[in-house]
């Protein structure tokens, strides 16, 4: 009966385009279906198809009319006829419908293609968003699944039993089931009778196989989705608009939606009273209370509604009077419909939707809202969830048992309930991998053992990890969208920072965070070049000026100097054995002069350098006559070096 009361009055409904020349064949048709008559809608829509009739309303409205009562394998088969019109100009929300009846009938590739071509149309759409940020959405609902045991309860009718709710030891619930009552409550959205509330009680065994009428509470309406309080003193419930305990319509012709309090009086439900932000022309239905029962949280079609139908929050103030409700946005809420909440001791939001990714009609999903502002929804997976619609989740915290309704294959009626004992607890973190590497900025050597540590943009550590043996780390973020910084810091290095923007929750890869040595005063004797691991400052052969590479190294050994202002340098250049030793003196002398001239020139004072020449006297390896090495080994004679002196 679920078909009658998620999606009455909470219609998913693009008015037709009005026909040239209104055909009294389809009058009655159209009628029934602005009524949201469904059931009859399509009787007489599959009248006027036997007779030869087509066009885009009727395929139009029969897909509809066959979505809203969740018969998803004929809302496919129309609408599949529907898009193969020739000349038709089809708003793309029936592309959605169309791929989420496709998906509902297990037909997943052609419901991808038109989901695909939705998200194309529709690319603003809070939904096409939601499918383009989680293209491997059924990876992620078969991680969340395995984590529950099922099983259908012996109080299930022939009819719709839906909307369990907890009261003490006892299962409420709302149902369809034959209460001998005439065919005027035979509603004609599903030609179903109108719902009840029951109550059952448990056996031994933990089953229930026997169920009552709570009849303090049920009139000539619907009577649904109850939530009581604690003690068991007030319970808050859906009920159709009435006159004096009638059904009502509006204007439309739709009877809405309404949250009823009452209180328990000697043992009866009295001071039966409608919430004061109920409207006569929009619903309110499926009450849910916080933990403190502070906030009442519903279902609402209201002003401000995102989709179809959206979750709100309202206050209940110490006097028992309501504050303003608020939608709980888009985070949670999309173009679809957003039904049935709950919420559980832990604050974890559990509700039914057809906006989210999920598996096929409408999918139970869970979020914690201790922070509105950041908020990631998980798919409970299978086997809570199936192909069909799957709705009105609670469950116990302590006990972890709970119960649902869902109209999949192998019930016993249009909806059944089943309870569950969940043996894993839903994982609603949203972890995003970081990983990377940490180097030396000048040689790019690797860093092992570095600290890495992770920060938000509000500067709050949210991980820190040690790099590997060859520099690599692997972090876990969060998902908040925002701006995060990786900080590295080794022994021997300033520390150095690299930002990253967090977007979908996507991993972050190949992030690089390079580190810049500490400068240290170097010792006396010491070769700066070596010191400071640069590359060595190398002469031409017969030549004392100074190459470009040569620059590059006297610019950080000037660099160097500028941040130790009072250490002093020795020039000492030297040559290779190619010519006589007197010569070489003669060269390395002009190397040792040029390689002062350089460093003065640079902005040096020249009372903290100076210069020698060595000649061919301190080799830098064994290459002592001219025949015994090729050119680049002598190259490396060739040289000057920066020795510390007092």
């Amino acid at each position: 009966m679920k078909k009658s009361l998620t999606k009455m009055f909470f219609v998913i409904f693009i008015a037709p385009a009005l026909l040239s020349a209104q055909d009294k064949n389809t009058i009655k048709a159209d009628k029934d279906f602005d009524n949201h008559s469904y059931a009859k809608a399509i009787d007489s829509y599959e009248s006027l198809v036997d007779k030869g009739y087509s066009n885009q309303d009727i395929y139009t409205n029969l897909a509809d009319a066959n979505y809203q009562n969740a018969n998803y394998v004929e809302a496919a088969n129309w609408y599949s006829k529907l898009f193969k019109l020739e000349n038709a100009t089809i708003d793309a929300d029936y592309m959605y419908r169309y791929a989420q009846s496709l998906k509902s009938s297990k037909e997943y590739e052609a419901s991808s293609i038109w989901m695909q071509k939705y998200k194309e149309a529709k690319s603003a759409d809070v939904r096409a968003k939601k499918i383009a940020d989680n293209p491997d959405y059924l990876e992620q609902i078969e991680k969340q699944s395995g984590r529950y045991d099922v099983k259908s309860l012996a109080i299930n009718s022939n009819a719709s039993d839906f909307a369990p709710a907890f009261k003490g030891e006892q299962l409420v619930f709302s149902t369809a089931r034959d209460t001998g009552v005439t065919s005027r409550v035979i509603h004609t959205w599903n030609n179903k009778p109108f719902t009840n509330l029951y109550t059952a009680n448990a056996t031994s065994n933990g089953d229930f196989n026997s169920a009552t009428r709570l009849s303090s509470l049920n009139k000539k309406t619907h009577e649904t989705s109850a939530v009581f309080t604690k003690d068991g003193s007030t319970v808050y419930f859906t009920r159709n608009n009435s006159d004096n305990g009638s059904f009502a319509r509006d204007a439309n012709g739709v009877s809405r939606l309404k949250i009823y309090r009452a209180n328990l009086t000697d043992s009866k439900w009295t001071n039966i009273t409608e919430l004061p932000f109920n409207g006569d022309d929009f619903s309110t239905a499926h009450p849910a209370l916080s933990p403190d029962e502070r906030k009442l949280y519903f279902a609402s079609d209201m002003a401000g509604t995102h989709g179809a139908s959206d979750i709100f929050v309202v206050d209940i103030n110490d006097n028992g009077s309501f504050g303003v409700p608020q939608n709980l946005g888009n985070t949670i809420n999309t173009e679809a419909r957003e039904t049935f909440p709950f919420v559980t001791d832990e604050n974890v939001l559990y509700f039914a939707s057809d906006g989210h990714p999920g598996l096929g009609g409408l999918d139970v999903f869970a979020t914690k809202i201790d922070d509105m502002d950041y908020l990631y929804i998980v798919n409970t997976g299978k086997p809570v969830n199936s192909e069909q619609d799957d709705f009105s989740f609670i469950i116990n915290d302590e006990t972890k048992k709970g119960f649902f309704a869902s109209n999949r294959d192998g019930g016993q009626g249009g909806d059944d309930i089943y309870g569950f004992t969940e043996n894993k607890k839903i994982d609603l973190s949203c972890n995003t991998i970081v990983s990377g590497i940490i180097k030396d900025q000048k040689d790019g050597s690797l860093i092992p053992g570095a600290q890495i540590t992770l920060t938000n943009a509000e500067g709050i550590t949210l991980a820190e990890t040690i790099s590997e043996l060859d520099g690599s780390f692997t972090i876990e973020g969060d998902c908040r969208e925002g701006n995060y910084k990786l900080t590295g810091i080794s022994e021997g290095y300033n520390s150095a920072d690299a930002t990253f923007a967090s977007v979908n929750a996507q991993d972050n890869e190949g992030i690089e965070i390079s580190l810049i040595k500490i400068l240290q005063e170097a010792p006396l004797g010491t070769d700066l070049a070596k010191f400071l691991n640069l590359n060595p400052v190398y002469f031409d052969l017969d030549k004392s000026d100074i190459r470009q590479d040569a620059a590059t190294t006297l610019s950080s050994v000037v660099n160097y100097l500028n941040e130790f202002p009072n250490m002093k340098i020795q020039a000492q250049s030297h040559t290779d054995v190619k010519a006589s030793t007197s010569y070489n003196d003669r060269l390395s002398k002009r190397r040792a002069k040029s390689t002062v001239a350089y460093l003065i020139g640079n902005g040096i004072d020249e009372s903290r350098v100076s210069g020698q020449g060595f000649g061919e006297s301190k080799l830098a390896n064994d290459c002592t006559t001219l025949e015994k090495c090729t050119d680049e080994k002598h190259e490396e004679n060739r040289r000057s070096e920066f020795i510390v002196i007092e």
